[in-house]
């Protein structure tokens, strides 16, 4: 039997702030109803109030909380899900006001990444985000520790919890840092080990539903989970690619930026996030056919500029040209408009990748004597053979060596 949605009001407030990133406008309200969704509610309304200033008890200003009041009543609202991160104190004083569950944007989407969480890793940084969130918000959320299990907002690794007092939960927080810690050493290891054997990293970055799975399944023919929906992939999955000379990238996809990222779930995800600041170069996906692609391309800036992955070697990708009704063209260096649906332009993006990836490899031409035919198959191995000829005094070899490979054959150049 299907399980019954929650039914769900959406409310925030349009301050007219400077950072637009972090207001309230039509987009981040029509954003929190994708998300509200991709939780499993339905959206029955939305309320947005024009204020200069966040009212610090209730969050918004008492005629438009009666307003709220009276349409939960009228129309059977579950629960009412803001905009924005909510304190403590606006919980309570919420909660007490309408008599049913009240849940921000912070909460929202860590109970999506709860839902999408499949390896052991996601689920360690989701309930340490979890946990974050609940220590200071104990008091305040009275009336939802008292609906464990009932829907959105309280589902994830730590539903169990959530009557727990703050010592344990301190405790808790504690044990899953020391978990992450080693998740962090055994990532490093990884690394350390793919830089000595000369392995080129490439990570995938972009807004949420940009189409970086659908991206990194066409590039590495493999099977990612891509979905039309927010967040579809979280645990982050690497593939390799060989690219025209024979260099092989190990292409990581991870999990997608959105505004007002929870700072706790930036936090969490560290450890993963890390192989973004770690690798040789980025791929950013951009969805071409969003109008607000623009604004997207700042949340990610700004996510990669508190990573410390801006100004890396970068390939900008506008995905989704498909659904452009013009001829969709880049401004930036090193970018392409493509199609990962259809397949549109994908040769053009390899060119590019191949273009921008460090250790690009230079045409050279080599006459090996036929008493080294070690070395013959040493380049057959590791690098890109253009055209091979048998020579009385020995093997002719047109190829593409990459730097190292270039300086140890210098001398049978011809």
């Amino acid at each position: 039997m299907e399980e019954k949605k929650e039914r769900v009001l959406l409310a925030g407030v349009h301050t007219g702030c400077k950072d637009a990133l972090f207001d309230t406008t039509d987009e981040t309200i029509e954003e929190l109803s994708e998300l509200a969704k991709t939780a499993g509610a339905e959206v029955i309304a939305e309320v947005i109030q024009n204020k200069s200033e966040i009212e610090a008890a209730t969050y918004m200003g008492e005629g438009k909380l009666e307003e709220i009041k009276q349409t939960i009543d009228s129309l059977g609202i579950d629960a009412v899900i803001f905009d924005d991160e909510l304190s403590p104190v606006q919980i309570r004083n919420l909660s007490e006001l309408f008599g049913i569950k009240v849940i921000d944007r912070t909460i929202l989407i860590l109970d999506i990444f709860a839902k999408r969480a499949r390896s052991g890793e996601g689920k360690l940084q989701v309930e340490l985000a979890q946990q974050k969130y609940l220590l200071p918000r104990l008091r305040g959320m009275g009336l939802e520790l008292s609906r464990t299990g009932g829907g959105i907002g309280t589902r994830g690794p730590g539903e169990t919890k959530l009557e727990s007092d703050r010592r344990h939960i301190s405790r808790r927080i504690a044990a899953l840092e020391a978990d992450i810690k080693e998740i962090k050493k055994h990532r490093e290891l990884l690394r350390s080990r793919r830089r000595k054997d000369g392995v080129i990293t490439a990570c995938l970055v972009g807004y949420t539903n940009a189409g970086k799975s659908t991206l990194m399944n066409l590039l590495t023919e493999s099977s990612v989970l891509a979905e039309d929906k927010l967040f579809a992939t979280l645990d982050t999955t690497s593939r390799a690619i060989t690219l025209n000379d024979n260099r092989k990238i190990l292409i990581t996809d991870t999990v997608g930026f959105i505004r007002k990222l929870p700072h706790n779930l930036v936090e969490a995800f560290k450890a993963t996030l890390e192989e973004t600041a770690e690798a040789d170069m980025l791929i950013y996906v951009i969805d071409a056919s969003n109008p607000q692609y623009e604004t997207h391309i700042k949340v990610v800036d700004s996510v990669l500029s508190e990573l410390g992955a801006l100004g890396k070697p970068t390939v900008y990708v506008y995905n989704k040209t498909d659904l452009v009704d013009e001829k969709f063209i880049p401004i930036q260096e090193n970018s392409v408009g493509i199609s990962a649906k259809t397949g549109e332009n994908i040769d053009k993006l390899i060119d590019i990748i191949s273009e921008v990836a460090p250790g690009k490899k230079k045409e050279m031409t080599v006459l090996i004597p036929y008493n080294l035919g070690n070395l013959v198959n040493e380049l057959h191995k590791n690098q890109k053979i253009l055209s091979e000829e048998y020579l009385g005094e020995g093997v002719k070899i047109n190829l593409l060596a990459d730097k190292i490979t270039y300086e140890k054959m210098k001398s049978y150049i011809i």
